[in-house]
């Protein structure tokens, strides 16, 4: 008989396979997001493929978090809905994001979920784990408390670590961290909107003449496009960002066609 996902624990968020290799990991990914909860399974080009029978075998069950899993081809569109996305990491990568431990993830993806908003957690693979530019999508990261040693945790078990913080934080009154009050809805745009301001500046700026070196664009670029993650634009303020960058480029048009004609 098919398990049915529970409603005590409340919307959860996605849990984002990144190019899982083995279908048996994302089996047992599956189970762990259904024995606390979550249902929202999105895989984002498994290296075998999907469906895959082996990952259904080894969920154990969970047929129905196994048949609404969602497939996408980038992680950029796994996460464009989303408003607010967990990046899941061992190695001190340097970036500029805040780090917090999945108790506190947990409680703070509770705040948003109370809040409406629409949040994800990222995995990576399992020999290597998340990319830079991918940890760069996300807004905070989330490292597990384990032994530098041998810091290496199989991508079931951390989604089983977080799903237990999930429901853990519904349950037992740990939830630490709300949503602002505000007079204003500071809800934060899903990230295919801001993928596009940052696009759409980095467009402008080439044309512009802002990257002088081939060589250094990708530091420039991730580096603007971490302080532009960082400030958790809303919908309205993305619009504004996109309206200026429109005038300069507009302004540019101008003096270049003026440059033409003399």
């Amino acid at each position: 008989m098919q398990q049915k996902p529970s409603n005590e624990a409340g919307p959860g968020p996605a849990i984002i396979l990144v190019e899982a290799q083995l279908g048996e990991n994302i089996g047992a990914a599956a189970r762990a997001m259904a024995n606390f909860g979550l249902a929202d399974l999105r895989l984002v080009a498994p290296r075998d493929g999907w469906p895959n029978e082996k990952a259904r075998a080894a969920a154990s069950r969970a047929d129905h978090v196994i048949d609404a899993a969602k497939l996408f081809a980038t992680t950029e569109e796994a996460v464009a809905d989303l408003a607010y996305v967990y990046a899941t990491t061992a190695r001190n990568r340097g970036l500029p994001k805040p780090v917090v431990g999945p108790r506190a993830a947990a409680a703070a993806l509770r705040g948003r979920s109370s809040a409406g908003q629409a949040t994800g957690i990222l995995f990576g693979r399992e020999r290597w784990g998340l990319t830079n530019e991918e940890i760069a999508l996300a807004d905070a990261i989330v490292t597990f408390p384990v032994d530098p040693a041998f810091a290496s945790l199989n991508i079931a078990q951390a989604v089983l670590l977080m799903s237990y913080e999930w429901m853990s934080a519904g349950l037992d009154g740990r939830i630490t961290a709300r949503a602002p009050v505000a007079a204003f809805d500071a809800t934060p745009a899903p990230k295919a909107q801001l993928i596009g301001l940052m696009e759409h500046l980095e467009a402008a700026l080439d044309e512009a003449g802002y990257f002088r070196t081939a060589d250094k664009r990708p530091t420039m670029v991730a580096n603007l496009r971490a302080i532009l993650q960082r400030a958790g634009f809303t919908e309205p303020e993305i619009k504004v960002l996109r309206g200026v960058v429109a005038a300069l480029e507009r302004r540019h048009e101008k003096r270049r066609r003026a440059d033409e004609n003399d």
